[in-house]
């Protein structure tokens, strides 16, 4: 099922790029950062082979892509930097329960320990890099520090899978099988981590009913 899906997405990147060019590429790396699991190891790639054909300037197809990172981790993390107020989570019940008290206080911890590091490292990491930036902005990491290694993360991303792409050409689609174990890998981790997390919510909640 996993894989029918995956094929699926494969070619809609490939249509999209094909199409529309430079564009395309931007577009499918916005949505990427946005928290949409758009994989950049077959957006990036599939462009470097391009390059390599003389469709896209190598150059150029590598800032497209980080520069498109870089909005897309902005409205991210102005999107959960809105959803964190206060005032809106206390107007919507329902936020309560997806950003709760305990988990903003986790998110700013985090961050305040190793925000700088966990937000350029995620950049050069499969699925983690779509997610990264919510909790930055739950967190209210400083922008302007965020933007700086959002950018310089995805630009060293981007060049790696645009460089691959162009060294294996028309055979940059074997990458795909390695890439797709490691996201493999992640996102078993992260759907443990958010198993372990509303776990955690309801067990809490329920020792705060006891003691009421």
């Amino acid at each position: 099922m996993i894989s029918v899906i995956l094929e699926i997405i494969s070619n809609l990147i490939l249509a999209v790029i094909g199409k529309i060019g430079y564009l395309g590429v931007f577009f499918l790396m916005l949505l990427q950062s946005f928290n949409v699991p758009i994989p950049s190891e077959i957006t990036m790639p599939f462009s470097g082979f391009l390059a390599q054909r003389g469709v896209f300037n190598f150059w150029l197809v590598v800032s497209v892509g980080a520069f498109a990172n870089l909005i897309g981790a902005l409205l991210s993390y102005r999107l959960a930097s809105f959803l964190g107020r206060d005032e809106i989570r206390n107007k919507y019940g329902i936020l309560k329960i997806l950003i709760s008290d305990r988990g903003l206080g986790l998110a700013q911890e985090w961050f305040q320990k190793y925000g700088a590091a966990s937000v350029f490292f995620s950049r050069l990491m499969p699925v983690v890099s779509t997610f990264i930036s919510f909790p930055a902005g739950l967190a209210k990491m400083r922008i302007s520090v965020f933007s700086v290694l959002t950018f310089s993360g995805s630009f060293i991303w981007c060049l790696f899978l645009t460089y691959l792409g162009f060294v294996f050409g028309e055979n940059w689609q074997v990458l795909q099988v390695y890439f797709r174990k490691f996201d493999y890998l992640i996102l078993i981790l992260i759907l443990a981590a958010v198993g372990w997390w509303i776990f955690s919510y309801f067990n809490s909640r329920n020792k705060m009913n006891r003691g009421l």
